[in-house]
This record gives structure tokens, sequence and C-alpha cells, in this order.
């Protein structure tokens, strides 16, 4: 009776070697890119950093976030998620400044201290009473308006981890605009609660910014409305 032998051969696949602290600080910015790409918005992997540490590294040219010791790198914006974050953006402008309302912010930090967050909402709106709160390249505390658009990679961080952490922090409005599913959700804060507010024959406004109303059809416009037509139809004079 023979018996078979078998030869253990070393194996010739290689695990991929996922990026440490040391390694992201060493990376360009096109590195970042890719990396944000491959990770579809997840936490980098074994990467921890204090707050102090990620204000420090985090390139001007990159898009991140900072959750509780974690690094979440985003991916470059595209081309229709830009225009729909520019184009609301000078509306939330014009009209803060011709009714003298406060401040908008774009892609700005917003610091949630007692969460130990760092996250870069699309568009922040800060009345006067609170613009103090403005703080070098971030705002501590909860502005009164918050709009995210949503990313096929973001999807459960702006629905889910957000939702919870601007309710917790009482920010008083939240929309999330989603290009994906052509869907606005208007979320106001009652009784430290978001409750979803429904549209009224197709236009949704605004709970805390005065005169805000807009078209849910607008947002899918090709090209989108124009800014002056948008502030003429809300009854504003640019």
């Amino acid at each position: 009776m023979t018996t078979a032998t078998t030869t253990l051969r070393p194996s010739t696949r290689r695990s991929k070697r996922r990026p440490g602290p040391r390694d992201i600080r060493e990376m360009d910015v096109q590195q970042l890119h890719r990396l944000a790409e491959e990770l579809h918005e997840r936490p980098v992997p074994g990467v921890h950093m204090t707050e102090a540490e990620f204000l420090a590294w985090c390139p001007e040219e990159i898009r991140a976030e900072w959750a509780d010791g974690e690094v979440i790198l985003m991916a470059p914006v595209t081309n229709e998620h830009d225009d729909l974050d520019t184009w609301l953006t000078a509306i939330v402008r014009l009209l803060c400044e011709t009714q003298d309302l406060g401040v908008v912010r774009h892609n700005m930090y917003l610091r949630l201290a007692s969460q130990r967050r760092l996250r870069v909402p699309d568009l922040m709106f800060i009345p006067k009473a609170r613009t103090h709160l403005l703080k070098g390249a971030s705002f501590h505390g909860a502005p009164d308006l918050v709009v995210e658009i949503v990313s096929p990679e973001s999807q459960s961080r702006d629905r889910r981890d957000k939702f919870r952490e601007f309710e917790k922090a009482g920010v008083r409005e939240y929309w999330i605009i989603d290009p994906i599913s052509r869907t606005v959700e208007v979320y106001a804060l009652e009784r430290r609660k978001f409750r979803l507010l429904a549209p009224d024959a197709g236009i949704l406004a605004s709970t805390v910014l005065p005169h805000f109303r807009l078209k849910v059809d607008w947002f899918w416009q090709k090209p989108l409305p124009k800014v002056v037509t948008v502030l003429r139809q809300m009854g504003v004079k640019s």
C-alpha cells in the first residue's frame, strides 16, 4: 500500500497591504484620490489620528472628514454634484445678503466637539446671531440649516451617521438631496427629533430660512434654473 504525499508550496498570492498613518501622510493628492475611490468613503483602515493631527495633515485639495479618530477620504465630486452644490450655495448666499439673515458656508468643517466629529457638509446656513461660532476653518456647534448632496458612496453616512449626529447636535433643519433617486428630503427638528416635511404642491419650504422655497422639479432640470429666476419666484429682489 502506497501513501500519497502532498508537497506544500508557499502561496504565491500576496495580501494587499493596507495603508497606515505614516503611509497616508506620505501620499500625494492623486494617490489620496485613488485611495478614496477604492475605499468608497469607508474609514481608512488602520489609521487613527487626533483631531489636531488630522487638521495638521489634511491637504487643502482633499475633502476628508474625521470621526472619533478615524479618517474618511471623500472622492472628488462629479460635475453634476458640483453644479447642484454651487447653484444652491448661490441661491442661499444671495437670499442671506438681500434679507440680511446671516451667512452661508460651503464645504467648511462643522465641528461637533461633544461627538468628536469634523464633518464637511455641502452647505451650512448660519444666522447672524451665531456667526461668532465661526472660528478659523470651522463652525463650532450646530448650524440652523445643513444641506448634503448624496453620492453613491455617501448614502449610509448621509442618511444614517450624519442624520443621527445632526439630530443629536440640534441642527434645526437637514436637507438630503439625492440625484440618483431624484429625491429631496427635508427634516425639521421637533422635540429633539427630525420630522420629515412633505412638499406642498411640489414645493419644499424651509422652516428656518425665510423665503427659501424650491420646486422639487428644479433640482433635476438641465441646465438648472437661473439663480435670479429662482429668487424672483421666491419673491426676493436680487
